[in-house]
């Protein structure tokens, strides 16, 4: 069995929201018929539109204005890259729900929506400051 993770993502309008990664510096391209591939790492975030998503599910996608369906989180290398992602955020449409912030003395990140509400976090470990068991 393969062990590639494929994510399909609903979005409403695939080439505003590829446009959208791209300008805050995830790799993000066409694929065929109105989807994008997005790679992060070794994960592969497909974009889908949502009829076709929910044609391909057969159920309905999530109301991200009034729910979470899930948090997609990203390993940063160092605070300043963490703010300065989110600058990319908020400068490219996203919405800050979570401001830059240190955590529990060793962990510093942030949160975001992406155009379509999707949740995703950025978060940097500083571990030699980690609490050891």
């Amino acid at each position: 069995m393969s062990q590639e993770i494929w994510i399909n993502l609903p979005v409403k309008d695939v080439e505003r929201s590829t446009a959208f990664f791209n300008e805050i510096g995830l790799h993000a391209v066409s694929v065929g018929n109105e989807r994008a591939k997005l790679a992060i790492g070794q994960t592969t975030i497909l974009l889908f539109p949502d009829a076709e998503f929910e044609k391909f599910t057969g159920s309905k996608i999530a109301d991200t204005s009034h729910s979470a369906e899930v948090i997609f989180s990203i390993g940063a290398d160092s605070r300043e890259e963490v703010d300065t992602f989110i600058q990319k955020v908020e400068f490219a449409g996203g919405s800050i729900f979570g401001k830059p912030n240190e955590i529990d003395g060793w962990m510093y990140g942030a949160g975001f929506a992406d155009l379509d509400g999707h949740r995703w976090n950025l978060l940097y470990m500083d571990e030699s400051k980690m609490p050891k068991l």
